[in-house]
């Protein structure tokens, strides 16, 4: 239960009502983070085109390497409800068991033993943790782990959102847990 008031579905209208019901085509309602900005409907189709955009970045990163990124943002701003998505969609993606334990334990030092995974989880870290100690031996490091710059600026933009939708869900009072995959891995809306 959000600390301010929402707009449920069956009462929302106009602009509002077409952003819930773009988003309930492939979750089967909008999701609770969709309905903290009920009371603003330009900002609920706003951040449904972001979350579209963000989450279908042409890059080469895997699935499992952007959502690790998000875990990883999401844990360190201690946001559960995001961080219990993510995990349903890194266990839907195969992520080990162990992995996903490890990144809980500690999202600001995961080490799986590869380089590439680790260092990914890392730079997620570091641009959560402390922003402006982020430099271009940071991206450097990435680049010898074999992301190019569109891999980077995917991963850059990952840790952004989930770091923006961290702060939202906080600060209004979102305190669920997701409890279901589809919950989880179909709330990004489908094309318009």
């Amino acid at each position: 239960m959000a600390w301010i008031d929402t707009v449920e579905w069956a009462d929302a209208e106009g602009a509002l009502r077409d952003a819930y019901d773009w988003q309930a085509a492939v979750l089967g309602e909008p999701a609770e983070f969709t309905m903290l900005g009920s009371l603003y409907p330009a900002i609920v189709e706003e951040r449904l085109r972001l979350y579209r955009t963000v989450e279908n970045c042409p890059s080469q990163l895997t699935a499992v390497e952007r959502q690790a990124a998000a875990l990883v943002t999401s844990r360190l701003n201690g946001t559960d409800h995001c961080a219990s998505g993510l995990r349903l969609k890194l266990e839907s993606l195969g992520l080990a068991s162990a992995v996903l334990d490890s990144i809980d334990a500690d999202p600001a030092d995961v080490r799986t033993g590869e380089a590439r995974f680790d260092a990914i989880c890392g730079y997620a870290a570091k641009l959560t943790t402390a922003p402006a100690a982020v430099t271009h031996h940071d991206v450097g490091r990435l680049r010898e782990h074999g992301l190019s710059d569109l891999d980077i600026l995917d991963l850059n933009n990952m840790v952004a959102y989930y770091a923006y939708i961290n702060r939202v869900v906080m600060g209004l009072g979102l305190r669920s847990v997701m409890t279901t995959t589809h919950e989880a891995t179909s709330a990004v809306p489908g094309e318009r």
